[in-house]
């Protein structure tokens, strides 16, 4: 589809739609101590058939726990049982209608206070990434890595994956990109990100954001659209 107002505004909506089960999830307190991690994803999964008659999503769904937060995505640590004082990532790539969303957010049980704030630093360092990137109008993937990585360094914590992003759009996207580094906002990829894929279609763009503490052992995650729609509510959970 060439038709770009639309497509940003499908984009949109299978993110929205994507907000709306992670709130969902929350309020029926799906995350809880003494689950384990495959029990939580299999449950969001049912948790969007109910909601939104979905059932495929573009990449595996990710529940993380305590040090299994470290691990980037491509690892698979083994199955874990939720604690009372963790920090728990959720990473869904649900498909809405053939529209992929890809959406991470971070909750914390308990009452640690460097879990607490390392959860509140992410969408802040998520927002300055997305000033940053709006305000350079032929930036590269790699200059917009690079500001990440400074902006995590400065909120005092470690960037825990080897890229902070990725190309979305129309499923499936990550077979007609493959591992091409200029899919990705990382090393290497020096194009400029506002450009048009080889159909001739507007590129647009996910931000994530994974920071972490390796000696408290413990990180969190958040991701959303970085160059459509306004900035969303960013609630404590």
């Amino acid at each position: 589809m060439n038709d770009e107002p639309t497509r940003a505004a499908r984009l949109l909506d299978a993110q929205a739609k994507a907000e709306e089960l992670f709130s969902e999830m929350r309020d029926r307190g799906l995350i809880a101590a003494g689950l384990g991690e495959r029990v939580v994803s299999d449950s969001i999964r049912d948790l969007a058939n109910e909601m939104f008659g979905v059932k495929r999503f573009w990449h595996k769904r990710i529940v993380r726990s305590g040090p299994n937060t470290l691990e980037p995505y491509r690892r698979n640590p083994p199955d874990r049982i939720i604690g009372d004082d963790d920090i728990v990532f959720c990473d869904f790539g649900p498909l809405f209608e053939e529209w992929e969303a890809d959406f991470g957010r971070t909750f914390v049980l308990g009452d640690d206070p460097a879990k607490h704030r390392l959860r509140d630093d992410l969408p802040s360092v998520f927002a300055a990434g997305r000033d940053y990137f709006e305000s350079h109008p032929d930036i590269t993937g790699e200059q917009l890595f690079a500001e990440v990585v400074r902006l995590t360094g400065e909120a005092g914590w470690e960037f825990g994956g080897p890229h902070a992003g990725h190309l979305v759009g129309e499923f499936p996207h990550e077979k007609i990109n493959g591992d091409e580094i200029e899919s990705y906002i990382a090393p290497g990829s020096d194009r400029p990100m506002r450009r048009t894929d080889r159909a001739g279609r507007d590129c647009h763009w996910i931000l994530e954001v994974h920071l972490v503490d390796r000696r408290r052992g413990f990180g969190g995650f958040y991701e959303e659209l970085l160059d459509l729609g306004r900035p969303a509510e960013h609630a404590r959970v």
